[in-house]
């Protein structure tokens, strides 16, 4: 462990999509896509980060004007997923993501990467892009699609117990609303990154920091009382 010891400084949580990994023009290729098929009018970039939202249903709703069937919601599910994976390996790391990563480790500072991608998905790309062995743990989707990351933030920090700091001590680095809900479930900060899935707008309703570049996100973590 480096000089500043693993209880100093905040232990951060960064999320997969739209924050370290840079997959929006993929996201919306493959919903797209996905509405191709569905019959749905395809939707532009502005569009999908002002309806944005999880439980994704909920995001379909604000399309469609009403919730989705469950076989409809199956059909949407596989759809986008069967697309946005043809499309997952040509995406790069967000700018500095790699270097911000490798320096906080070597610096002695714990971080942890959470998603809602699936687990036997994510792990691969994560190693692909050799940034594996800067987290203390990974945890992709296991289960339902339709869960928020509330419970998943509940178990991520439950595995956690005796490498990360307490609760207060950690800082969720996300895209989206439900990452600060979920660092807010939990005893958590968050900061919030605009090059994801919801308009800058949006984010700043949710009331916690918003950020333009991954570099001032770990800034701001480090501020964060």
């Amino acid at each position: 462990m480096g000089k500043h010891g693993k209880h100093h400084g905040k232990h951060l949580v960064w999320d997969w999509n739209g924050t370290l990994l840079d997959d929006i023009e993929a996201v919306i290729g493959a919903t797209n896509a996905a509405f191709a098929e569905l019959g749905l009018e395809p939707i532009t970039l502005a569009r999908y980060r002002e309806l944005y939202t999880v439980p994704v249903p909920k995001f379909y709703e604000r399309l469609m004007g009403r919730l989705p069937t469950d076989a409809e919601w199956l059909v949407m599910d596989d759809a986008f997923h069967r697309h946005y994976w043809q499309r997952a390996d040509a995406c790069g790391l967000t700018a500095g993501a790699a270097e911000l990563l490798a320096a906080r480790q070597e610096s002695g500072f714990t971080q942890s990467l959470l998603s809602l991608a699936p687990h036997t998905e994510l792990v691969p790309l994560v190693r692909r892009h050799g940034i594996e062995e800067r987290f203390v743990r990974v945890d992709g989707r296991i289960g339902s699609s339709t869960e928020g990351k509330s419970a998943h933030m509940v178990r991520h920090l439950e595995a956690l117990a005796g490498v990360a700091p307490s609760p207060e001590r950690v800082v969720v680095i996300g895209d989206a609303a439900d990452d600060a809900r979920a660092a807010r479930h939990v005893g958590a900060r968050a900061v919030l990154y605009t090059g994801g899935s919801h308009s800058r707008a949006s984010l700043e309703a949710v009331g916690v920091p918003v950020v333009d570049s991954l570099a001032e996100a770990v800034a701001v973590a480090e501020e964060l009382v």
